[in-house]
């Protein structure tokens, strides 16, 4: 894997100018001036996460992240004449866990309101499948912070996404990109913690699960095939969702007469995740098994807990830096803890995701005006596009590193971090264990 190349910019910038950056917290970025109202006017910015039930631990750490951007662009009057709007959209369903059709409906109530501008998120891959369609056809932009499944952007036998897999002409009806992330993806994803259980804990037997979604499914595929490519050996392969499978005993006991070194998931806690860990915990010959995930594995204080309890081993690879390792995010992290507590594995990425909308919502300003009010369709359609053609020009340093978006819709900023639960400062929490920068 070929690292990047860091670059150092200059400048040469007046004291008006210098006053503005300084008053802005997080980072920097590129953007027109433009024009801005004469008056104050109202712009709506929206999150899309799960903030309740099994997911509400890194929902709402996601969300907290975003809402901080949108409180610090407000108090700094980032937007002159502008007071932006904050409105959390929670896609929790009846099942207790992020739900699909509550995305899309609540895509249907965004795109129905004129001066919202666009959202961050979803969280969840499964989700972002049946939102983008809406979206896309109602040129409203997305940025999601988290999610990974490579096949919302990307088609082809090489990333795996064709046949049944190949979403973009699905995702993407108009051929036009409305949806952008900060995460990196799933075909890089999977393989990061296969090299990471081969290369590093000399790993060779393992024992494979995921929840059939959209991203666990996909993400234990390319976990199987780096797996494989690297000499390991694959026991057995599962799909079991969480809505029909809540007791995994019988399969783990089988996992556990074959005696596999590692457990991998492909999941999230709430769908399978937790309650796997829990059952291994009470299955002789899985009690010291390696386990191992991705990031919708982490944000539950209580999972952390209950793998500590147990003395378990698990491994997690979050697409994100660790924001409490790089210099220019000691503003945030500092701002954030004062506010909210602990960071979750995407709130960095969120602050980041809102303020590159946020900047974009300035470009347009320059070209275009916001809608009037929530009755002004046409203003809130034209404005809407501006944004997305300014997301599309984003060139932004901020807390995560330097973003730009490739024609998919895709960040250029590719890490991944490999976290072990562990009792950090006495509690149960995740400790970075490397970095792996494509």
């Amino acid at each position: 894997m070929q690292k990047r190349r860091s670059r150092i910019f200059s400048l040469a910038i007046g004291l008006p100018l210098l006053l503005a950056l300084l008053a802005a917290c997080g980072g920097t970025g590129t953007a027109s001036s433009g024009s801005t109202p004469a008056t104050n006017t109202v712009i709506k910015v929206a999150t899309e996460l799960p903030i309740s039930g099994g997911d509400i631990d890194i929902g709402t750490s996601t969300m907290r992240g975003a809402q901080l951007a949108v409180d610090q662009a407000n108090a700094n009057h980032t937007i002159p004449n502008v007071t932006l709007q904050f409105v959390a959209k929670d896609d929790v369903g009846p099942s207790g866990t992020h739900d699909p059709q509550k995305g899309a409906a609540n895509i249907q109530a965004l795109l129905g309101d004129p001066q919202v501008a666009g959202e961050v998120g979803p969280l969840n891959s499964s989700v972002a499948l049946a939102e983008m369609p809406i979206a896309n056809n109602g040129g409203f932009a997305m940025i999601s912070p988290a999610n990974t499944n490579p096949c919302l952007t990307k088609s082809g036998a090489a990333v795996g996404c064709t046949g049944a897999s190949d979403y973009v002409p699905k995702v993407r009806p108009t051929n036009n990109v409305t949806y952008f992330r900060l995460a990196a993806t799933d075909d890089f994803q999977g393989p990061a913690m296969a090299d990471y259980l081969s290369k590093t804990l000399n790993l060779k037997t393992a024992f494979v699960i995921d929840d059939t979604e959209a991203y666990g499914a996909g993400l234990a595929k390319y976990f199987v095939q780096e797996w494989t490519k690297l000499g390991g050996t694959v026991i057995d392969g599962q799909s079991h969702s969480v809505k029909s499978t809540t007791d995994y005993t019988n399969l783990l006991t089988s996992a556990a007469s074959k005696h596999p070194e590692a457990i991998y998931f492909g999941g999230n806690y709430s769908t399978g995740g937790q309650v796997i860990q829990k059952q291994m915990s009470a299955i002789p010959g899985l009690q010291k098994t390696v386990y191992a995930g991705g990031d919708g594995m982490t944000g539950s204080p209580a999972f952390y807990k209950q793998i500590t309890d147990t003395n378990g081993t698990f491994y997690v690879t979050i697409a994100a830096p660790d924001a409490t390792k790089i210099p220019a995010a000691a503003q945030f992290v500092k701002d954030y803890t004062a506010k909210y507590g602990a960071l979750g594995p995407y709130s960095a990425s969120a602050y980041d995701s809102m303020n590159i909308l946020i900047q974009a919502v300035k470009k347009a300003l320059g070209s275009t005006p916001a809608a009037k009010d929530s009755n002004d369709v046409a203003g809130g359609k034209a404005f809407r596009q501006a944004v997305i053609n300014a997301i599309k020009q984003t060139d932004w340093n901020g807390v995560t590193g330097h973003t730009t978006f490739d024609t998919n819709g895709d960040t250029t900023n590719k890490v991944f971090t490999i976290y072990q639960v562990a009792l950090v400062n006495g509690k149960p929490d995740i400790a970075s264990k490397g970095v792996v920068t494509l």
